[in-house]
């Protein structure tokens, strides 16, 4: 594997297209049981594969301005985020009063709030061995599903149940993902996503929200004494179909490799495409054989427009509180204006863009 590892930007590529198309064809899981079945196994691996990446990039959380560095990385884009969805949502839905809560993440927002957390969280837990910690964390994962009300309100359900996954990626070392790679283990992984794949198959009535971790055991209309058990199943089903996922990820450059660089572009931007489909009555427009091909088709495009360096020198901004990339094509137009002779060649002064 290469310096700036073309193995984990495959994986986080793989991964956001799996999500853009998981939510094209959310629309669509009532009515077709294949569909249904390709939406539960992508979402048996595709958050808990981006979170055991996330833990295992985390390594540096002791160095000195690392949380100060996340904050900036996380909490700031998320707050312009919230008021830029809120406003969007205020305007698609045609509301009537305008609503901003800085404490109910809008829609995909919880990762940033989530991930957060976790890097603060690595300071408790880095205090055990690492099979305690791991064995804590999943079982306040389960007991967080007994209390009433724990949902969205910024995002304390899903921090506590997805946890033990970014725990795991941080004690992951390099070696773990290569000995993934062997074909012992892609043979292993092939059963188990058959296995997944008919599970999900043959329990149509599977509440596909248990894979989401973001509600209490009370939501499910359950017995709530075995909401912990269902828990625990989907914990292992969860790290079966992600260590399985790993196991096809490849080490080489691609022309998708680039995509990984940009994944949290594509993750804050995508809801944009995804309400407006689900508002504008688009999906029911769509005959049911040409549902799949049609939804992999629009996420590859949205996935290529959001990567773009257009649209990162235009979101850098507001992503990454930064002008670089946007000041880079400023500089690139003015010398070939100036090339070209459009402007005056006696201006010289270029220090605005250093």
């Amino acid at each position: 594997m290469n310096t700036r590892e073309a193995y984990y930007d495959n994986a986080k590529s793989i991964l956001v297209f799996l999500m853009v198309f998981g939510h094209l064809i959310q629309s669509y899981i009532q009515d077709n049981k294949i569909i249904f079945t390709v939406y539960t196994t992508i979402y048996s691996f595709h958050m808990p594969a981006f979170i055991l990446i996330s833990g295992y990039f985390a390594k540096g959380y002791r160095k000195q301005g690392y949380l100060l560095k996340i904050a900036k990385k996380l909490i700031i884009p998320y707050v312009i985020f919230q008021g830029i969805y809120s406003l969007y949502y205020f305007y698609l839905q045609n509301k009537k009063v305008f609503e901003f809560d800085p404490l109910i993440p809008e829609w995909s927002l919880w990762f940033l709030i989530s991930l957060f957390c976790w890097n603060v969280l690595l300071f408790l837990f880095t205090k055990w061995k690492p099979s305690i910690a791991l064995t804590i964390a999943v079982i306040i994962g389960i007991i967080v599903g007994y209390v009433s009300g724990i949902d969205d309100f910024l995002s304390m359900s899903r921090t506590f149940v997805f946890f033990p996954l970014f725990l795991l990626g941080f004690y992951f070392k390099k070696g773990h993902f290569e000995k993934l790679l062997t074909r012992k283990m892609k043979y292993s992984s092939v059963v188990v996503f058959l296995s997944i794949i008919v599970v999900y198959y043959f329990m149509p009535d599977f509440n596909h929200k248990w894979l989401f971790g973001s509600k209490p055991y009370e939501d499910f209309h359950v017995n709530e004494a075995y909401g912990g058990l269902v828990r625990l199943g989907v914990y292992i089903f969860t790290l079966l179909s992600t260590l399985s996922f790993f196991a096809f990820v490849p080490k080489q450059h691609y022309f998708f490799t680039k995509w990984g660089t940009r994944s949290l572009y594509v993750y804050l931007l995508h809801g944009f495409f995804i309400k407006y489909f689900r508002n504008s009555q688009l999906d029911a427009m769509l005959p049911e054989s040409w549902q799949v091909i049609t939804m992999m088709l629009i996420a590859f495009l949205i996935i290529v427009v959001l990567s773009s360096n257009l649209i990162n020198a235009i979101a850098q901004p507001l992503i990454e509180l930064k002008i670089s990339t946007l000041k880079n094509y400023w500089l690139q137009f003015y010398l070939k204006m100036k090339t070209q002779k459009f402007l005056p060649q006696q201006v010289e002064d270029h220090g605005t863009f250093e």
